[in-house]
């Protein structure tokens, strides 16, 4: 347990049951009253925000929160399945944690999961991923025009748009963000 002038942004809390991120901590010393801390946190699991007024020696449990690099090996159902590169333990962790950019993993990529006491809280892949076109479709004669684009499929199955001179078996980049291409790889 630490004071609530101990918080600090970044720390995960765990309050009213809930595990959160302090996304903001601001300092109130009102004219009357004794000063206070209004805290922002961001819950982990619904990504919705809460607000919080603590006095200064209210008590706050800060969880230990552990991250380490992890290495996707398959899917199962509706978890990942993941190894610790130095232990070589694995651990099944919940698609959802992964969010939309799910879709972009394959195997033996290498990912970022948090853990609070041996539960999975975080999991997050790389900002860009480097993936095959398995089939491209093929570009139109005169169709020339700056910025045109086709669609394409990956090696996970994904259609992207790409321009007119990616072909099938070449690799390109991808953003897992937004999931746009971003560059052919040599």
């Amino acid at each position: 347990m630490a004071k609530a002038s101990e918080v600090k942004v970044g720390n995960i809390l765990r309050y009213n049951g809930e595990l959160v991120t302090v996304t903001e901590v601001m300092h109130r010393t009102p004219g009357k009253g004794g000063a206070f801390y209004l805290d922002k946190f961001r819950n982990i699991k619904t990504g919705k925000i809460v607000e919080a007024r603590l006095g200064t020696d209210e008590q706050v449990e800060i969880c230990r929160v552990e991250t380490n690099d992890f290495q996707y090996l398959y899917e199962d159902n509706d978890f990942m399945v993941i190894m610790d590169n130095t232990t070589f333990d694995q651990f099944n962790i919940p698609k959802t944690l992964f969010g939309p950019a799910v879709r972009f993993l394959k195997e033996g990529m290498n990912v970022i999961v948090s853990f609070e006491s041996e539960e999975p809280i975080m999991a997050q892949v790389p900002n860009n991923v480097e993936l095959e076109i398995t089939y491209a479709e093929p570009a139109v004669k005169g169709d020339t025009s700056s910025g045109a684009l086709k669609t394409a499929t990956t090696e996970t199955g994904i259609e992207i748009k790409v321009p007119l001179f990616v072909n099938q078996g070449d690799k390109i980049k991808v953003d897992t963000r937004t999931g746009e291409y971003l560059e052919r790889v040599k």
